[in-house]
């Protein structure tokens, strides 16, 4: 945050950190010569124009560590999510159940899920009823009832499937889910400024 190309976008804040510089070494020449004020005089000036820079950007670059932390979590969700694929584009897979990463889940591809699996993509139920924990995604903590037909069919990938058994079609495409729009949120989120900030 304290590179001057970034420090550029905002010219206020951009002076008062070539200011702290000038006073950098105002205060290291006023050790051999008086000449400009005290030491101590132009220590004090130099630290409260550090402080500002330094507070200027610490509330930013804080709100941005905790984005990227969250995208972090959400990626990780997304990518390490294990998925009982049954049947890749309608086509029943030979084993009769294929374990694969999440990622590699395709539009049209049915994978099943049983009682405390993470349901890996966003996709519809195509057979069964089951209670899911959507709380990762919603924020409400009461579960809720999903079941094929209908218009409660749809599921949305990293929620927690509760009990019973769901079969479930993959309703997007890889980086079109739910969590990956969500993970995109998050990384193109910046903190506003206060007023007392812009002032």
């Amino acid at each position: 945050k304290f590179n001057p190309k970034i420090m550029f976008r905002d010219p206020v804040m951009f002076t008062v950190e070539i200011g702290t510089i000038v006073m950098l070494f105002v205060t290291i020449y006023s050790l051999s010569n008086t000449s400009q004020g005290s030491f101590l005089y132009n220590l004090t000036i130099f630290i409260i124009l550090f402080l500002t820079v330094l507070f200027a950007n610490f509330a930013e670059a804080l709100a941005e560590a905790r984005g990227k932390a969250q995208a972090d979590t959400l990626r990780k969700t997304r990518e390490e999510t294990p998925a009982r694929l049954i049947a890749r584009s309608g086509e029943i897979v030979a084993q009769g159940e294929q374990t694969i990463a999440s990622s590699q889940l395709r539009k049209g591809d049915i994978f099943i899920c049983e009682a405390n699996d993470t349901i890996p993509t966003d996709g519809e139920i195509i057979e069964g009823l089951a209670t899911i924990d959507e709380s990762a995604i919603t924020g409400e903590s009461a579960p809720v009832i999903r079941e094929a037909g209908g218009d409660k069919s749809s599921v949305t990938g990293g929620t927690k499937v509760l009990s019973d058994k769901i079969i479930v079609r993959v309703t997007t495409e890889p980086g079109e889910s739910f969590l990956d729009k969500m993970i995109a949120l998050v990384e193109g989120a910046s903190r506003q400024k206060t007023p007392n900030e812009i002032a």
